[in-house]
């Protein structure tokens, strides 16, 4: 079924009628579950309850649970935490496919059925094991509508949804992480086209959004634990004192630091490539395809605070490029001021944008 765009592609599937909006938000990734619960206030909505608890490795896999234990235990953990009873919830971006065509018609009924029919085309899963949602993005060269979609498996859907259950826990609404994470960080009226780059721990996540619209998403296989490594081999520290040294002397260039930044370049320079060949990919297509060129990069993730990264990418990718607000869409900083570590807030991107949704549903 199609659900209405109002607030752009909720990859899913729409609540139940009974559940109360819950303003909260839960993000299962590799490295751990995040939790995020609003508060709405009179200045508008602020960041009431936030938690985290690390998966050991393995136990949630290129988008699967391996470890039903551990993460249930996990999600469980961390909803305490938070405060959190329901809440929405991410799917994985290694799991979901985005499309993009144009079919004839315009009302939403005309677009499902031709949607529907192509899907085999558009996705590599089976139609009849797929669930799919779509937003209309335009009028298309051939005189139909333009939409941008996703498709999940069910079974993934259905994975997610008894890990829930198993964690005593209700879901409003499944959505795919990159949506939550655009909503988290640009604002309804802001339809510049993003590249967003979310450096987590074992991967970097790219997506280019227009209008908060995921229509193109990637996955790098180096994170930030790559840089941790990196710090530890050069000065032979243990994970914890090399995680300080990276948080401290970043990427920034200084006397006397030049081999150290020799080390830590080498890894960063290779996630730099991998954007790199990406954005020029759009960049030359994008106008022939009927999209805009991205105007700016937005940095989020639990790895992306690395003194000197922004400006390094910078020079690189040949636009601005800078530190994403995960509190965009929140009550003004004027009336609010958060109390997480401004360096720790980045990773809460996907939670708080799933946590979003509510707000404008």
């Amino acid at each position: 079924m199609s659900f209405p765009f109002g607030e752009r592609l909720r990859a899913a599937f729409a609540p139940p009628q009974y559940l109360a909006r819950s303003f909260a938000g839960i993000d299962l990734s590799a490295s751990g579950v995040k939790a995020a619960r609003l508060a709405a206030g009179v200045h508008g909505l602020t960041l009431a309850g936030w938690a985290e608890i690390f998966l050991a490795a393995g136990a949630f896999a290129d988008g699967e649970i391996v470890d039903q234990g551990a993460v249930v235990a996990a999600l469980a953990g961390t909803a305490h935490s938070a405060g959190i009873t329901t809440a929405n919830a991410s799917l994985p971006e290694s799991k979901s496919f985005l499309f993009e065509t144009e079919v004839p018609g315009a009302a939403a009924d005309e677009l499902r059925v031709a949607v529907e029919q192509h899907l085999d085309e558009l996705i590599p899963l089976p139609p009849a094991e797929t669930v799919f949602d779509f937003v209309a993005i335009g009028e298309g060269k051939g005189g139909g509508t333009r939409v941008a979609g996703v498709g999940v498996a069910g079974r993934v859907i259905d994975d997610a949804l008894k890990a829930f259950d198993d964690a005593k826990m209700s879901v409003a609404a499944l959505e795919g992480e990159m949506f939550a994470m655009a909503r988290a960080l640009i604002r309804p009226d802001d339809m510049a086209t993003s590249l967003i780059v979310d450096v987590g721990k074992t991967t970097t996540k790219l997506a280019i959004v227009a209008g908060r619209i995921p229509l193109f998403s990637a996955t790098i296989a180096i994170g930030g634990h790559a840089l941790t490594l990196a710090v530890q081999k050069y000065f032979g520290v243990t994970e914890n004192e090399a995680r300080g040294v990276k948080a401290d002397r970043g990427i920034v260039p200084t006397a006397g630091n030049e081999e150290y930044l020799a080390a830590m370049l080498s890894t960063v320079s290779a996630i730099r490539d991998e954007i790199m060949r990406r954005l020029d990919y759009w960049q030359e297509k994008a106008r022939a395809s009927g999209h805009e060129p991205v105007e700016r990069a937005l940095l989020t993730g639990g790895n992306a605070s690395v003194r000197g990264l922004p400006e390094y990418l910078e020079g690189a990718l040949g636009v601005p490029v800078m530190m994403g607000d995960v509190f965009t869409n929140l009550a003004s900083r004027d009336a609010w001021i958060p109390e997480i570590d401004s360096t720790e807030a980045p990773a809460y991107a996907t939670a708080i944008g799933l946590a979003l949704y509510d707000a404008y549903a």
